[in-house]
């Protein structure tokens, strides 16, 4: 059997309880740092998110627009175009030589009218749609610009924190390792299981004021007087934590 392994299971009660402590304490100052960065990190996402789907609404609407101005283009252009060939058809009328001649161009008159009444039809309604498309896309560059300043901000505020607490939280992970290096594995592994069932990160607790510091029931007295002894690992009977006397605690601290 290797040495480490031996010095682990060899070690006495309170020398694990002293070990154990010494984790949650390290490890609890890794989850300070982390709860000061709280909610950025996801906020910068999902803003990140929100400026990558305003941009491409305000392409398409960008697109959507010029093409509406294509339109209005193409439908004035049209218009000026039936007007000149109704002055063509006009003064094609003054040389007919026949009724029948003139019925026809009168006829390419009439059908050149209603195509300018169409495409003034046309005209108009691009023209109001253009209206309302330019104040969306105003609005919605507006909201573009304003979520850009927002990530810019949320971006500046976490790397500001990432830059404070970085250097700090990869000196405490290598603590913790050598940490936990000192604790059996099943021993180690019910810390771990215990941690990743509280909210807090708590799976070591003082006994305060006779009850556990993690969550506030009393503790029957003779079981206080097993803690204080420091003979046994007991865990308390309401949250599931290991419970350590505060003298001990108040030694690591």
């Amino acid at each position: 059997m290797c040495a480490k392994i031996k010095e682990k299971i060899d070690a006495s009660i309170e020398g694990k309880l002293r070990s154990l402590f010494e984790l949650q304490t390290i490890d609890s100052k890794i989850d300070r740092i982390r709860t000061v960065r709280g909610e950025l990190p996801l906020e910068v996402q999902d803003l990140e998110d929100s400026v990558a789907g305003l941009e491409t609404r305000v392409n398409n609407l960008t697109e959507e627009l010029d093409g509406l101005k294509n339109q209005v283009a193409e439908k004035t252009q049209a218009i000026k175009d039936f007007n000149s060939n109704i002055k063509k058809y006009e003064a094609q009328q003054n040389k007919v030589r026949n009724n029948r001649e003139y019925d026809a161009i009168t006829k390419e008159i009439e059908f050149q009218k209603l195509e300018i009444q169409l495409a003034e039809k046309r005209l108009k309604e691009a023209k109001f749609a253009i209206e309302q498309k330019s104040e969306i896309v105003e609005s919605s560059q507006q909201d573009f610009t304003d979520r850009k300043k927002d990530l810019k901000a949320k971006k500046a505020e976490l790397d500001e924190i990432i830059a404070e607490t970085e250097k700090e939280e990869k000196d405490l992970l290598k603590l913790s390792e050598k940490a936990a290096e000192a604790i059996e594995d099943r021993l180690l592994n019910a810390y771990k299981r215990i941690r990743s069932n509280t909210r807090n990160g708590l799976a070591v607790v003082r006994v305060e004021r006779d009850a556990c510091g993690g969550c506030f029931n009393k503790i029957p007295p003779q079981k206080q007087l097993d803690i204080r002894m420091n003979k046994k690992i007991l865990v308390c009977e309401h949250c599931g934590r290991i419970m350590v006397d505060e003298n001990l605690a108040a030694k690591e601290s």
